[in-house]
């Protein structure tokens, strides 16, 4: 990537702390070239720095108008106080980038000036391990050189989705809470383990093992998870056995009802923020 484009945090949290190592330690950009900004934790700003070499700055002493990607990483309830607070230091050339939940390109938009380039992007927890599913939703100024550019710094922490924005709170179900659903999966093994008479930490290496291995079969193969699971299930084996009680325990509408209740969450989310006026 191009050693003169630079990128801004506005936000100095894990998610962007998980971005900002993602992007230098792949080499993705030099630590030069990203500056991470907020309100007035140097504490947070100067660790930061010391940890990947990039600059640490106060929002108010930060030039945006010098950077060609600004990424919006704070909590969600500020968006539309950073938003005006930034739409008269920018350029039309420039690009918005939000990581946070329920915050829609439309809304950027309406609180940016006209013309504004803006991409909204859900990120995963995974993206710590440079292992996240992130999906990116253009707006409808954005040029496709900026949307390129915006998937080679997202690719620095994992697999780059570009997806239509009426699925991004689907998407969310999937991925973004989805991590979530796994580590319940895993306490709930761990807990049977442990009432079975297995180690607590054995059990634990063990189960992440199995789905770490259950998703390497569904990227690296060509089957489908139907089918990969019945090559798996003998009749009147053990995985049938298995399975049997988790239909009857209702584990698919389990699985269907986390999907769809994070789902419908996100657009709730979405909707309330939509609501808000410019003041």
């Amino acid at each position: 990537m191009s050693s003169e484009i630079r990128v801004a945090f506005i936000g100095a949290g894990n998610m962007a702390e998980a971005m900002i190592s993602g992007i230098v330690q792949t080499g993705t950009l030099e630590p030069h070239q990203v500056t991470a900004t907020n309100r007035s934790n140097e504490d947070r700003l100067f660790e930061l720095h010391n940890r990947y070499g990039i600059q640490g700055i106060v929002r108010d002493k930060v030039n945006l108008s010098s950077y060609d990607v600004i990424i919006l990483a704070m909590k969600p309830k500020d968006a539309e106080q950073s938003l005006l607070s930034i739409k008269d230091s920018i350029k039309p050339n420039q690009v918005v980038m939000s990581v946070l939940a329920g915050i829609s390109t439309e809304f950027m938009e309406q609180h940016l000036n006209e013309g504004q380039q803006v991409i909204r992007v859900m990120p995963n927890t995974s993206s710590m391990l440079r292992e996240s599913a992130t999906a990116i939703s253009p707006g409808e100024n954005v040029t496709m050189k900026n949307v390129k550019l915006a998937k080679s710094l997202l690719a620095s922490i994992g697999e780059v989705y570009v997806i239509d924005e009426d699925q991004m709170d689907l998407f969310t179900g999937i991925a973004g809470s989805g991590p979530a659903y796994f580590y319940y999966l895993m306490e709930h093994i761990e807990k049977t383990a442990h009432e079975n008479g297995m180690d607590v930490k054995q059990a634990r290496e063990i189960g992440a093992q199995t789905i770490l291995g259950a998703a390497k079969m569904m990227i690296e193969r060509d089957e489908t998870p139907t089918e990969l699971r019945q090559n798996v299930t003998s009749p009147n084996g053990t995985t049938a056995a298995g399975l049997n009680a988790l239909e009857e325990s209702g584990g698919g509408n389990a699985i269907k009802a986390a999907i769809e209740g994070a789902m419908n969450r996100s657009k709730e989310i979405t909707e309330q923020m939509a609501k808000a006026t410019v003041q």
